[in-house]
């Protein structure tokens, strides 16, 4: 999936006032020399906005008060050199800002919770986020959070979707021993017995405090507090399963594989559905590796793949020699009227001309002329093809190595 987002700019209404954004006040020489820093600024501190925030979110050109919102602080004496000429009111805020105080960390409550481009539950979906994954809390407003997954996704969820934490409450959760749910899909009980009710519903991949074992059931702790009881055999120490973990090209697709047939979701990333992106994320998180988000990030990681001809244009028999089992094909849907055109699509390749991508639902096609499965569509628009496996990138890292699922 590759996704244009539209940033939510906070209101001033909201937090400071009213905004007077008259037609007359956006031609102003200071609010053009603004956005016109901030525009400089970005290339360098600020490339990708799902993953770096640079904003300009006040603008009170009447009374020459500005607002810069950003998350990289290294910015800032740059925009305030551009800037050094210019007799104007400016306010630097660097996130997480005093809205969240001090409660800067998150841990997901739900079994899947749904991330979105702006605060508001009728907003495009961005991404998803796991129970017990950990988040970093940038902002709040609406009632929502905005927070930074671990591979350094940026955008809203509820505020019920999160229990927030300090310094000290994080790291009580995190000297706790874990458990990851495995199964496909379950549920937590409220007491040692199938027939209790219902805590919550689980995913594959959600981690819980393990408290004790009794009989044939962990007793876990939600990162809210609640506690429940989940069966033993369908669950494994967070350890334990991390130091199993082997990324092989049989591996990766064989929880490729164990995927086929779920449907289709827009900003996808669990078990019960997944976009073309989010697949990928989902493969590589079942092996214990967090990569990036959509398919035009995924695109910039790991070791490219020659598969083009000369001409520029996909070359079948190239690929066919090049391609290795688990390698990442990328594809842009618009390649035919621009050659510019950006990644809009991601699949894993399984050999023989064979591929396996979510479009509509987890679905395997090859790019032979002669296969029942050929997909004339995707074979005529594939662009690029990386390697993640053996690549020495950090965008490619091991969920050992990473803050949020580490002590």
């Amino acid at each position: 999936m590759m996704k244009k987002l539209s940033y939510f700019y906070l209101p001033l209404a909201f937090f400071w006032g009213s905004v007077n954004m008259a037609t007359a006040q956006v031609d102003s020489t200071m609010y053009k020399s603004i956005v016109k820093a901030i525009d400089a600024g970005k290339p360098k501190f600020a490339p990708d906005k799902r993953t770096k925030l640079l904003e300009l979110v006040t603008a009170d050109v009447k009374n020459n008060k500005y607002t810069i919102q950003t998350t990289e602080k290294e910015v800032i004496p740059f925009l305030r050199q551009e800037l050094q000429n210019f007799n104007s009111n400016i306010q630097y805020r660097l996130l997480p800002d005093s809205t969240v105080a001090e409660k800067t960390h998150g841990i997901i409550i739900l079994s899947v919770a749904n991330l979105r481009t702006k605060p508001g539950h009728s907003e495009e979906m961005a991404t998803q986020i796991l129970m017990g994954t950990q988040v970093d809390i940038l902002q709040k407003a609406r009632g929502e959070y905005r927070v930074r997954t671990p591979e350094g996704y940026i955008a809203w969820i509820p505020t019920a979707s999160v229990a927030e934490m300090n310094d000290a409450e994080l790291k009580a959760w995190k000297e706790m021993p874990k458990v990851i749910y495995t199964n496909e899909f379950g549920r937590s009980y409220s007491e040692a017995n199938l027939n209790s009710l219902r805590v919550s519903d689980l995913v594959y991949g959600n981690i819980l405090a393990l408290q004790k074992t009794d009989g044939k059931f962990h007793q876990v702790k939600y990162p809210d507090g609640r506690t429940a009881y989940i069966l033993k055999e369908e669950a494994k120490s967070f350890d334990d399963w991390l130091a199993t973990r082997n990324l092989t090209p049989e591996n990766v697709l064989n929880s490729a594989l164990s995927m086929l047939g779920l449907p289709y979701l827009w900003g996808g990333t669990s078990v019960k559905g997944v976009d073309c992106s989010g697949f990928t994320k989902t493969a590589f998180y079942m092996n214990g590796y967090v990569i990036p988000r959509d398919a035009s990030q995924q695109v910039l990681a790991g070791e490219p793949i020659e598969i083009l001809g000369k001409d520029g244009e996909f070359d079948l028999e190239l690929a066919l020699n090049n391609l290795k089992a688990a390698d990442l094909l990328f594809f842009a849907s618009g390649k035919n009227s621009n050659p510019n055109a950006r990644i809009t699509h991601v699949a894993l390749y399984l050999g023989n001309g064979e591929f396996i991508h979510s479009a509509g639902r987890v679905r395997i096609n090859s790019m032979l002329k002669d296969s029942p499965k050929y997909d004339d569509f995707q074979t005529r628009t594939v662009v690029s093809a990386r390697r993640y496996i053996g690549a020495s990138d950090p965008q490619i890292q091991p969920i050992k190595e990473n803050k949020s699922y580490t002590k």
